[in-house]
């Protein structure tokens, strides 16, 4: 908004050429959705705890979650709240890429909103059944792909389907029309792999935020000309408004960590974890760092590998690799306090994206 208000005033009063610079912009969205998460947070939990949108804890988790029975959820509603008017003040919504990017974030918001109320409110036990939210998040990440496929991002449109590698500068493949299942279908494992590591305080939410950094920086990079030459990496114009995207979810995210710590006084529900996957990974897709996505993002793969071994090894051979899965569930059962887990996780989380980053200078 304030770039179409103010910014064609600069010839009349040329301090408002500012609004033209991508980092400030960057800069401002992610503090203005800071600030309404912080403001609105206390007023927010307090709204929810009033309509009863309380969390309902598994009766066959850790015995020590059974005291958070009754914490305000669907604090997701308050990212996406934030996010989107810290969006709509500061990006540039001229920008197409940018408008279908906030709508599938939204889309992936409200769809964890349905399987939160379902919860909540009609007390069904496991909420929207597992078939129809996986048909669901196919159709959003769907929407995303086609759009992002017919209406290609950077200079060079051939290279809109093309495939890198870590710490290779050509692509190792131009996937074509395969592209569009592809980004489906990582879109759709990305958004459920957030979704199960959001089982400790701050877990989810913190290393969000470590993920969401390390792709705000490549996608200012990859934004500008000299950057993309010098690294020897795709030039995307329209990645510095998808990072004013970025920035703002971040923001959001930062300032419900100040409450989703432990003890957290309110949970994201599903509400923010599928908004939170999709994020992430629709950023990977549109910096093409999709295959990077599995190193910066590593501790929501191992999460979601663990689930998927616990469950292969039980149906073939009746016993249980871990004590409990998802793995962080694992340590708990093993004496680790939860503010170890999500310390050490999130440690491992900043380690794996400083990887990340060099990865666009070596080689």
């Amino acid at each position: 908004m304030f770039y179409f208000l103010l910014y064609p005033l600069r010839e009349i009063i040329p301090a408002f050429r500012i609004f033209g610079y991508t980092s400030f912009r960057l800069v401002m969205a992610a503090l203005t959705s800071l600030i309404l998460v912080l403001w609105l947070g206390p007023k927010f939990f307090n709204f929810l705890r009033r309509i009863n949108f309380k969390e309902n804890i598994r009766d066959d988790g850790p015995s020590t979650h059974h005291e958070k029975a009754g914490t305000p959820t669907m604090g997701g509603l308050l990212l996406i709240s934030a996010s989107s008017l810290s969006i709509l003040l500061w990006s540039n919504l001229a920008n197409v890429h940018v408008l279908i990017f906030w709508l599938c974030t939204f889309l992936f918001s409200m769809l964890g909103f349905y399987d939160d109320y379902s919860k909540a409110k009609k007390l069904v036990k496991d909420g929207l059944r597992p078939k129809s939210k996986f048909i669901f998040q196919l159709l959003i990440g769907g929407l995303f792909a086609g759009f992002l496929f017919f209406f290609p991002t950077g200079e060079d449109a051939c290279l809109h389907t093309a495939l890198y590698f870590p710490f290779i500068k050509e692509p190792i493949a131009y996937l074509g029309w395969l592209a569009i299942p592809f980004w489906i279908l990582f879109i759709t494992g990305f958004s459920n792999a957030v979704n199960l590591t959001d089982g400790l305080d701050g877990l989810a939410t913190g290393l969000s935020i470590i993920s969401l950094s390390a792709l705000s920086a490549i996608g200012f990079i990859t934004g500008y000309v000299s950057f993309s030459e010098y690294l020897l990496i795709p030039y995307i114009p329209e990645s510095g408004e998808i990072t004013i995207v970025i920035v703002a979810v971040i923001g959001a995210c930062i300032g419900f960590l100040w409450y989703n710590g432990y003890p957290a006084q309110v949970f994201m529900g599903d509400t923010g974890s599928l908004m939170l996957g999709g994020v992430i990974s629709m950023a990977a897709i549109f910096f093409k760092r999709e295959i990077l996505l599995v190193i910066l993002g590593g501790v929501f793969v191992a999460e979601t590998l663990s689930v998927m071994l616990q469950v292969a090894s039980f149906k073939i051979r009746k016993k249980r690799i871990f004590k409990m899965a998802p793995i962080h569930h694992h340590y708990e059962l093993l004496g680790w306090h939860e503010n170890k887990i999500v310390t050490r996780f999130m440690i491992v989380g900043v380690l794996l994206a400083l990887i990340s980053i060099s990865s666009l200078k070596i080689m």
